[in-house]
């Protein structure tokens, strides 16, 4: 990668974000509904701060090497709109709050960023109340949180984003929440819209128990807490909930998540289940649309 281009990149990611922030992030949003290109949406961004982005307004080169940079590929669709960071060596935090971008209904992008917004913030209030809860406590101990995101699918027709949260008292504890937004009819798809009904909690349950096992036959370093082998902790998984974690690969499978310590020892970490399609082809809601 070019050093330049590396540097300016890092000098981006750096850039401290004022305080007024909030303003000028809504007043983009509202803006942004007024305007078809996505590019004018960032350059509205950047008088808040993200100054490099006037590369891409007036150089197509630039643009296409940054399209090469990790991280910045995606830039397009999803970008890191804000960072809070915090380090005093026994307190951490590092929060990259995503937005997505050029989406055709700006309902559904500025739900979906606001909502990324708010969580953002509220991580960080979070971290920032327990901090000074533990220094007025005597302090010790370390507190840490760090969170981003991932693009899971992107796709002609599917666009899978996961924000993940890692918390850091004593152990760590992870989740991983996904949006999965279908291009074509820009709406967001939840898990029950993929089946004619509610047979499909059962289904892919079921599915689930009999990877779990078949696994852990084939790797004694995998547990699971399934029924029908015991455990310690006398837990044991049944069901997926109706709203379970999930996205949709770029092979077009189901695929479902679980956090951590949700159906497994911690150190299993976050696990996944790629559901074939012949065990849902009867229940499906529209057959080929999505899953194939």
């Amino acid at each position: 990668m070019d050093r330049k281009l590396e540097q300016m990149k890092q000098q981006y990611m750096d850039i401290p974000i004022p305080e007024e922030l909030d303003f000028i992030v809504n007043k983009a949003i509202k803006q942004n509904k007024k305007r078809k290109s996505n590019v004018k949406w960032i350059s509205a961004v950047a008088a808040a701060g993200i100054l490099f982005v006037t590369g891409i307004n007036t150089s197509p080169s630039f643009a296409h090497a940054l399209s090469e940079v990790p991280l910045v590929g995606n830039l397009i669709k999803v970008l890191t709109f804000r960072e809070y960071k915090f380090n005093d060596g026994s307190y951490q935090a590092k929060l990259a709050v995503p937005a997505i971008t050029n989406l055709e209904n700006k309902t559904l992008e500025d739900t979906l960023n606001n909502k990324y917004l708010e969580e953002g913030k509220k991580l960080y209030s979070d971290f920032m109340a327990e901090m000074e809860s533990l220094k007025q406590k005597g302090g010790g101990g370390h507190l840490g949180v760090n969170s981003g995101y991932v693009v899971k699918t992107d796709n002609d027709q599917i666009f899978a984003v996961g924000k993940y949260v890692v918390n850091t008292v004593g152990s760590s504890s992870t989740t991983f929440k996904y949006d999965t937004i279908d291009k074509k009819k820009q709406l967001l798809i939840t898990l029950p819209s993929l089946f004619i009904d509610d047979r499909y909690i059962g289904v892919i349950s079921e599915n689930i128990k009999e990877q779990m096992k078949g696994q852990m036959k084939q790797d004694q370093q995998k547990i699971y807490w399934v029924e029908g082998v015991p455990n310690e902790i006398n837990s044991y998984f049944k069901t997926i909930n109706k709203d379970q974690s999930f996205y949709i690969n770029t092979n077009g499978q189901l695929v479902i998540s679980f956090q951590k310590y949700e159906v497994a020892p911690g150190y299993m970490g976050i696990v996944e289940f790629v559901i074939p399609t012949n065990v849902l082809s009867d229940i499906l809601s529209s057959r080929d649309e999505y899953i194939r």
